[in-house]
């Protein structure tokens, strides 16, 4: 699953995919020039980006690239300005790189094609770029339609999946502190963790696999997103009850 996105806030694609990862409540991030600057004016606070020491676009995009795993840029169309200087930071750092042009690309295929380079690349960490609104104001649409069937393909769809990505991810200090809850405490866990699964696993935005996957485990058919953060949580509390609960020492 992709770990983070980050981007450098601009308008267009950069917008699109900040936006896509607050709403699949995935981590986002990156660098933004100094005063938070955008061709829209500042960007707002909500986006949580870092300003770098330039006011110039050229050093964010670079330290973006730099701090990710790989770069994802789209188009409609040939490369120019922030995107093409993207691209050749990306050679210069030897850092991976994929622009797809959704000109020439049809958007069902787009996602398929990167997809298969995320996986083949094993990135978790996300940079996406690629025009800005002024040049191409179609390009946010487009950029969230073709991020959010991406992502959603990498979400667990059966609540074992869910509860072993959770596992794998989870601190131990957390994993302890929730095997020696009781089960009477697990709805308050539900409040404030079940927020997270339910948009980190796309509960809130159509993940209907998982869904029926928590139903039938249940028992209840007309299971909620936070119906089913609670079975999720109770399955990974019986996991962690037997691997992580203290025992008294004799």
């Amino acid at each position: 699953m992709i770990e983070k996105i980050i981007s450098g806030g601009q308008t267009g694609a950069d917008r699109a995919a900040l936006d896509v990862a607050i709403k699949l409540g995935i981590p986002h991030g990156g660098w933004i020039s100094k005063g938070r600057k955008t061709e829209d004016g500042k960007l707002p606070t909500k986006y949580a980006l870092k300003e770098t020491p330039s006011i110039g676009y050229t050093q964010r995009t670079e330290m973006n690239v730099v701090d990710s795993e790989g770069t994802l840029i789209v188009s409609h169309g040939r490369l120019r300005g922030d995107a093409a200087l993207t691209q050749k930071l990306a050679k210069k750092h030897n850092r991976p790189c994929f622009h797809i042009n959704l000109k020439k690309t049809m958007q069902h295929k787009a996602s398929e094609i990167v997809r298969f380079w995320i996986d083949a690349r094993k990135i978790k960490i996300l940079n996406v770029a690629g025009s800005a609104a002024s040049n191409d104001p179609k390009i946010y649409k487009a950029v969230r339609r073709l991020l959010q069937v991406v992502i959603t393909a990498y979400l667990p769809k059966k609540l074992e999946d869910a509860v072993e990505w959770l596992i794998t991810q989870l601190p131990l200090k957390e994993k302890v502190s929730i095997a020696t809850m009781r089960e009477s405490e697990l709805q308050n866990l539900n409040d404030t963790f079940g927020e997270y699964i339910r948009r980190r696993f796309g509960l809130l935005s159509g993940n209907k696999k998982l869904l029926a996957s928590c139903s039938f485990s249940s028992g209840n058919k007309g299971l909620s997103p936070e119906g089913a953060s609670s079975v999720i949580i109770k399955d990974l509390w019986d996991r962690l009850r037997e691997t992580h609960k203290m025992r008294p020492v004799k």
